[in-house]
């Protein structure tokens, strides 16, 4: 397997004894990387930062095997950039919530890449974090180097312990290495818009559904819907002749602004609602909110919503619908006092405590980012 032309630094030992002092002495750690995501999940008191940026490179990477092996402290741009020479991709196509407008001036890293669980507009239609998780090298709570799942597809067996640590925000463990699904980018692609309510919007996506179309993205803002397909020439036609919108110029940048919430949508510092449920969830279902505006993903799977919410009654209605509802970002007030993702029922909730105790039983690893109390 192809070695990386990046720098590459094996800081393994370096954490691990870091990890163990901690425990000796009783003092809980803040796992950070390039703190691109510093501001999703609760508020998490530490006694020290463990960093994992010095934790870098590429492993292995064989583009005929479909899979790339990146240790956690890597830059998810230059993971992009290795994968974009050989024409692939993520297939969940991650944010980086860059500080900057280009692709170089993200911090973020494959490693809290894989622990937020973060998907981009791709996601419903080709991959999760989650589902393109292969393995992963762990460091857990009390300093020592654990490895689950496999490098390749062919190598993957067992319980599927690898892909707990997509979206549990560090509180497992610290990702000292991840093996990832890649997918190849598709020969051409293009976004088509057209003016449609979010009802009408929601029943076309339905009736496309059923057409097995290439595409690839979808959102509806502002009263237009845009759909992105990817495919050949003549895929690409045919589907522009079903779905009847207009090209849409600078397509690659609203696709960008969007996964990275830098359209007009997301300014400002109101609070920002994700909402998770059923695709065929109707319009109305959160009407009743008074959410100032409102952003659909997904093919109507993630609805955005920005404004003073009542977080028990969005909630509420999230859970009505079969769903669940995140605050997202706080804004600039306080987040619940219960905590910022939905409460998990008993038995969930349960869960979470046992898995945290087996990886973590001195509660060292990021306390209170996923949950206040675990």
């Amino acid at each position: 397997m192809m070695p990386a032309e990046n720098p590459s630094i094996d800081a393994e030992q370096v954490l691990a004894e870091q990890v163990r002092a901690a425990v000796a002495a009783g003092r809980r750690v803040a796992i950070r990387g390039g703190g691109s995501k510093a501001f999703y999940g609760n508020p998490v008191t530490a006694d020290a930062a463990l960093d994992c940026t010095a934790h870098t490179g590429v492993v292995a990477y064989e583009p005929t095997e479909l899979a790339i092996t990146v240790r956690g402290g890597t830059r998810l741009a230059e993971v992009e950039a290795l994968l974009d020479e050989h024409g692939q991709q993520l297939p969940f196509e991650p944010p980086h919530f860059a500080a900057g407008s280009e692709p170089g001036a993200s911090t973020a890293t494959i490693g809290g890449a894989v622990a937020a669980g973060l998907s981009g507009p791709r996601r419903p239609y080709a991959a999760s974090v989650r589902d393109a998780v292969l393995g992963v090298r762990l460091l857990n709570g009390k300093g020592e180097v654990l490895e689950f799942g496999g490098r390749v597809m062919k190598n993957v067996a067992g319980y599927d312990v690898s892909r707990l640590m997509a979206g549990s925000l560090g509180v497992l463990g610290v990702l000292l290495e991840v093996s990832l699904k890649v997918i190849p980018r598709a020969p051409g692609t293009l976004t088509l818009v057209r003016e449609e309510t979010l009802s009408g919007a929601l029943d076309l996506l339905r009736r496309w559904s059923r057409k097995a179309l290439p595409i690839t993205a979808a959102a509806w803002l502002d009263g237009r819907l845009h759909v992105r397909v990817d495919g050949g020439e003549e895929a690409l036609a045919q589907t522009q002749r079903i779905v009847e919108g207009l090209p849409l110029e600078a397509a690659d940048a609203f696709w960008r602004d969007l996964r990275e919430q830098r359209l007009g949508f997301f300014a400002g510092d109101a609070p920002l609602w994700r909402l998770s449920l059923p695709p065929a969830t109707a319009a109305e279902a959160t009407a009743g909110l008074g959410a100032g505006e409102s952003l659909m993903e997904w093919g109507g799977a993630l609805r955005w919503l920005r404004g003073e919410l009542p977080p028990a009654r969005v909630r509420e209605v999230a859970k009505a619908a079969g769903g669940h509802a995140t605050l997202f970002r706080i804004g600039g007030g306080e987040p619940p006092a219960d905590g910022v993702f939905a409460p998990q029922a008993a038995v969930a909730l349960r869960l979470h405590r046992n898995l945290k105790r087996a990886f973590d039983p001195e509660g060292i690893l990021n306390p209170g980012r996923l949950y206040p109390d675990l």
